[in-house]
């Protein structure tokens, strides 16, 4: 099992629960800190003398306080860490539920392990940390059936400008003039409703407000 693991979590009730989780492994170093750039400062003083974690838990929103901070969430805080320790396993523990930043934080930030908080969320860490441990990348099953419905549908770039422009108020019969002046096609009117009438019928929604609503909460917008 991980010998040495570093908890980042601005919330101090959850960082001592996740604490507590972590101590029927019984790892013998287990460190936690409430910033981001006190998680780095670990990780680099770790480095220096040559103790590296194996493992770090992080949330990925941190509230802005008083401590001015140059890290500002946990997929920067990754970023920095995997620039000075490439293979530092890395999970996620977070309330986020959108699926298209979940999938986004596995595909562009390579992290081994993602579990939100919710229910049973004690439960779930410790099958990722055993997960992680063997080198095997963790989702739970709810979260790996949403991550797969979002990857059924390949977003282009023109689903997204469409549905973007629908969720800042602009009117459908309004969307071509928008898509003429960035020079984006097709922007005729035929296109567009026969584009978002396509997006309707696969992603299996009946209105555009229900499409824009879909793609939110997913994360595609």
């Amino acid at each position: 099992m991980f010998k040495k693991i570093l908890i980042a979590e601005d919330h101090e009730s959850i960082n001592i629960s996740v604490q507590k989780t972590l101590e029927e492994f019984n790892i013998p170093i287990v460190d936690y800190v409430y910033y981001c750039d006190d998680a780095l400062a670990k990780v680099q003083k770790s480095i220096r003398e040559q103790q590296p974690y194996d493992l770090l838990i992080t949330d990925l929103y941190y509230e802005e306080d008083h401590h001015t901070q140059h890290i500002k969430d946990g997929r920067e805080l990754i970023e920095k860490i995997r620039e000075i320790q490439p293979s530092l396993k890395v999970i996620v523990f977070s309330a986020e539920h959108k699926s298209g930043i979940i999938d986004s934080l596995f595909k562009d930030y390579h992290i081994n392990g993602y579990v939100r908080k919710a229910r049973n969320d004690s439960k779930e860490l410790k099958k990722s940390i055993a997960s992680v441990y063997i080198n095997e990348n963790y989702l739970s099953l709810d979260l790996k059936q949403e991550v797969r419905k979002l990857n059924s549908y390949e977003f282009s770039a023109y689903d997204i400008a469409l549905v973007s422009l629908l969720s800042k108020g602009v009117l459908q019969k309004n969307i071509p003039s928008y898509l003429q002046e960035k020079n984006i096609k097709p922007y005729s009117l035929s296109s567009v409703e026969k584009k978002l009438n396509s997006l309707k019928e696969d992603l299996e929604v009946t209105s555009n407000e229900q499409l824009v609503a879909f793609c939110k909460d997913i994360g595609i917008i």
